[in-house]
């Protein structure tokens, strides 16, 4: 199979994702988030997860906030 083919045959999904906003690389990110919503729940102050993420993943505190912000977004109905 030929990147050709999984995009093809992905098309109409990725399509969706792309209107959506969404991008490919964030599905790095996916633990990450699961980890705050966890952290958030067991009452954690959002500065600390942040910091506590941002070292654990080795990403900036910037990008954290930027994550926690995309992955919170409502979809839009008519793009889905």
């Amino acid at each position: 199979m030929t990147t050709f083919d999984v995009i093809c045959f992905n098309q109409e999904l990725m399509d969706r994702m792309n209107k959506l906003g969404i991008k490919l690389n964030d599905t790095q990110y996916i633990e990450l988030y699961k980890e705050y919503s966890r952290m958030l729940e067991n009452n954690e102050k959002t500065t600390y997860i942040v910091r506590a993420l941002s070292e654990r993943y080795n990403v900036s505190e910037r990008n954290v906030y930027k994550i926690i912000k995309r992955f919170k977004k409502r979809c839009i109905p008519d793009a889905v």
